[in-house]
């Protein structure tokens, strides 16, 4: 796709995305829940496939409608008929719940292409949180919001790099304070030159006294007395002049740039800035993330009964989201009640709203219904991706935004890495990782339409060298796979085969180790989740 063609169809994910219908695009009825917006008779033979479709998936009717208000940007919204914004508002603590508004739903728009979803992701907020200051120890995660300037030289002084001896000129030397004393120790100033021909035991790390040329090492130097009582140094290796020396600011000078704006604090960044004479640094701050996972099939304990299963999205999304760069709150686990959805949308501070269930259009998905008497803006409402396609994005206040990802787990991945990630980037100012493609190990099938997330682990070939390795279970339902997985193979439309090179999205940590005897879930990937 060219740049054009994809700026085009950006621009008419975001007419759809706001109830308008752009050029060429045919709101089809007869074409079933996924014919919608496609190209005639695109989806015909998957809307005859009865509850679920081949692809292992429930057909949402539900997914792909729109939400546009049903007052105009301006006027009012159902749930709040004094904003303005047309994007809602929060009510305030005690308010009652709204009912929700009795009104026609709007009409169906087309799912998203995946590249489309995840740019219209990144776009969703006008740029990254307010900057501020954080201590040192706050900062981890954080994107520098300005440039690192050295505040000091570094080293500040000239530094021993070596346990040995000062030495001043060519040796053998006379050894001051010989015997058992200590010598200059780090943190200690010397307190006089050291005249020509004179040494003097040093510590790594300590300041060089004036005069000194060199360091020689404790290795290279034999203590030798002589027969008038005095001490001398001999030098087994020859000491260079500056040998074993950190001059002062070998490493930088106070003012130079140390890294740019825009750079992840990481330990190490940690470890310079303090070195560089940093309490705090000016980040731009992790993004607030509410989860709010719903079903009341949920178990949070014990072992699946009486038709409960056991939440695994919720100990998944608070460190998945945080390997992202937001501060995810402890996961709220609600029942599958409106009014109560409607309260925790309402009444979070968050900058992000993610939850979990509830999207796909079933008797108890309240998703839909909430986001619309809160008079929000759905930019996305399913995207053209397996598994995850009930996925949705909507914007809440123009500063607060809301994930809606599926509930199946892997599903819930694919949303996650869809909508989430690209949106809190934006939010934290974090740099895009750069694109990265490598070959398939084995030959995927692909979706007829869709782009497919397929779990893979890095395996190395004589021929291609790195390559991608699709992994069993990778079901809208499982994990297996991807617990296993190095990354998730993009695998557009048709599939690939052994060779193809797709691009990858890979994971904030490896998966490269097994237990004893453990069989890995390679295999080819004949299926598709």
């Amino acid at each position: 796709m060219t740049e054009g063609e994809f700026d085009a169809a950006l621009d008419d994910a975001l007419a759809l995305a706001n109830g308008a219908v752009p050029a060429g695009v045919r709101h089809d009825a007869a074409s079933g829940p996924y014919g919608a917006g496609r190209a005639s008779g695109a989806g015909d033979a998957y809307a005859a496939n009865g509850p679920y479709d081949v692809w292992g998936e429930t057909p949402d009717p539900a997914h792909a409608r729109g939400t546009a208000p049903d007052t105009p940007p301006g006027t009012g919204s159902p749930a709040d008929p004094g904003n303005t914004s047309g994007t809602g508002s929060t009510p305030p603590a005690g308010t009652p719940s709204p009912a929700a508004p009795r009104t026609p739903d709007p009409a169906p728009v087309a799912p998203c292409p995946w590249h489309t979803a995840r740019a219209i992701a990144r776009r969703a907020a006008p740029g990254p949180l307010p900057p501020e200051t954080a201590p040192l120890g706050e900062a981890l995660g954080r994107t520098l919001a300005a440039p690192l300037a050295a505040l000091t030289d570094l080293p500040s002084f000239d530094t021993s790099a070596m346990d040995g001896w000062a030495v001043s000129g060519p040796g053998p030397w006379h050894l001051d304070h010989p015997g058992d004393a200590p010598g200059i120790l780090a943190g200690h100033v010397p307190t006089a030159p050291l005249a020509d021909g004179h040494a003097i035991a040093i510590a790594t790390g300590a300041r060089v006294p004036a005069g000194a040329t060199a360091v020689l090492r404790s290795e290279h130097g034999e203590v030798r007395e002589m027969t008038d009582g005095r001490t001398r140094l001999y030098a087994l290796r020859p000491a260079s002049p500056g040998q074993d020396i950190r001059p002062r600011g070998q490493e930088c000078r106070s003012g130079d740039q140390l890294l740019a704006s825009g750079a992840l604090v990481t330990p190490a960044v940690l470890g310079l800035a303090a070195a560089a004479g940093y309490d705090e640094l000016t980040t731009y701050p992790r993004p607030r993330v509410d989860v709010l996972v719903l079903g009341d099939e949920l178990l949070r304990h014990g072992l699946p009964h009486e038709g409960r299963i056991r939440d695994a999205l919720g100990p998944m999304l608070g460190p998945w989201l945080q390997a992202l760069g937001a501060e995810a709150a402890a996961p709220r686990h609600l029942a599958d009640d409106p009014d109560t959805l409607y309260e925790a949308i309402a009444g979070s501070r968050a900058d992000v709203v993610i939850t979990t269930g509830g999207t796909a259009g079933g008797p108890v998905d309240h998703v839909h219904p909430t986001l619309h008497r809160l008079g929000s803006e759905v930019l996305v409402d399913g995207v053209e991706v397996r598994p995850g396609h009930p996925m949705l994005l909507a914007r809440i206040t123009p500063h607060r935004h809301l994930v809606g990802l599926p509930g199946n787990p892997l599903a819930a991945v694919s949303g996650l890495l869809t909508l989430a990630e690209p949106l809190l980037r934006t939010l934290s100012a974090r740099r895009a990782p750069a694109p990265y493609r490598t070959p398939l190990w084995s030959s995927v099938h692909g979706h007829p339409r869709d782009t497919r997330l397929v779990p893979v682990s890095y395996r190395d070939d004589d021929r291609y060298g790195l390559m991608a390795e699709p992994l069993h279970f990778h079901g809208p339902a499982m994990l297996r796979g991807i617990a296993a997985a190095d990354a998730l193979a993009v695998i557009p439309p048709g599939g690939g085969d052994r060779g193809t090179e797709v691009d990858l999205l890979e994971l904030p940590w490896p998966a490269d180790w097994s237990p004893p005897g453990a069989t890995p879930p390679y295999g080819p990937s004949g299926g598709a989740g």
